[in-house]
């Protein structure tokens, strides 16, 4: 039986009672800090302790001694007009050296820019964050409408096209204990969520690329394929996408989809000769 910890760490699901069987290698004061880092987003990055309480399900007070804390080491900034949080270079830095460390995104930059220029869209390429991917490089092209997102951006496993090629990819066991929290949190969405990532997989396998057509966004157009690294440390997953007025359904199979494809393996050709 999975600890609630690590339901937290999986899903980023509020932990409702103690694990049954404690892991002493664990450090739950550790855990909490980074969840209180985890806390803040390219979209809101100004919080007060009220809000960090509701997004990590942590005791106020306990939210209170943490910030204060990580104020004082340097990881949060306190903005004592608002009486709210931001991130401080300490916390940047760490994310920084993270992305600077990733060849990938520096082999995949170039061929990802191409596609993106010719299709008039976004390219991304993204890792996954408990039940959602982070954009860790994205492209945009020179034309065309983009879509509003960026480095670190987080898009959903579920509904996604480049979440789904990822899911597609994981061995079944994996996938299947990722779907269960998915469902979970899904409820009565869970059964035509669960028919798209069935399609995915069946996708994948014949066509080398999944598609969300309106799934994730009502006017969004999506095409994702999966990359799993040869040495075993991850699986990736890179994505073109654009409102649908600019990218239609048959654009995105017939074409868009099998360059997505080759931009990929073009990719993990160029990995593999590092």
């Amino acid at each position: 039986m999975e600890s609630a910890f690590e339901q937290w760490n999986v899903a980023g699901s509020k932990p409702s009672a103690r694990p049954s069987k404690p892991d002493r290698k664990f450090v739950v004061a550790l855990a909490r800090g980074l969840e209180i880092l985890r806390a803040f987003t390219p979209r809101d990055g100004l919080l007060g302790n009220q809000e960090l309480v509701a997004r990590t399900g942590l005791p106020k007070a306990t939210v209170s001694r943490l910030t204060y804390t990580l104020t004082k080491l340097g990881y949060l900034t306190h903005i004592e007009r608002l009486e709210k949080y931001q991130l401080a270079p300490a916390a940047l830095s760490i994310g920084y050296s993270a992305l600077a460390n990733m060849s990938i995104r520096q082999i995949a930059r170039p061929y990802m820019q191409e596609l993106a220029d010719y299709a008039a869209a976004s390219v991304a390429l993204g890792s996954r964050d408990r039940l959602n991917l982070i954009y860790i490089e994205h492209c945009r092209g020179k034309d065309g409408v983009m879509l509003r997102l960026d480095l670190g951006s987080r898009v959903p496993l579920a509904t996604t096209a480049m979440g789904r090629a990822l899911l597609a990819a994981l061995p079944a066991k994996e996938r299947e204990y990722l779907m269960g929290h998915i469902a979970r949190k899904e409820g009565d969405r869970w059964p035509k969520i669960r028919a798209g990532i069935e399609r995915a997989i069946k996708d994948l396998a014949g066509k080398g690329f999944t598609t969300s057509v309106g799934e994730w966004e009502p006017d969004v157009t999506g095409v994702g394929v999966p990359l799993v690294l040869a040495d075993g440390s991850g699986v990736f997953a890179f994505n073109c996408g654009a409102p649908a007025f600019q990218l239609s359904r048959e654009r995105a199979e017939n074409d868009i989809g099998p360059r997505l494809v080759n931009v990929v393996r073009n990719i993990e050709s160029a990995l593999t000769g590092l």
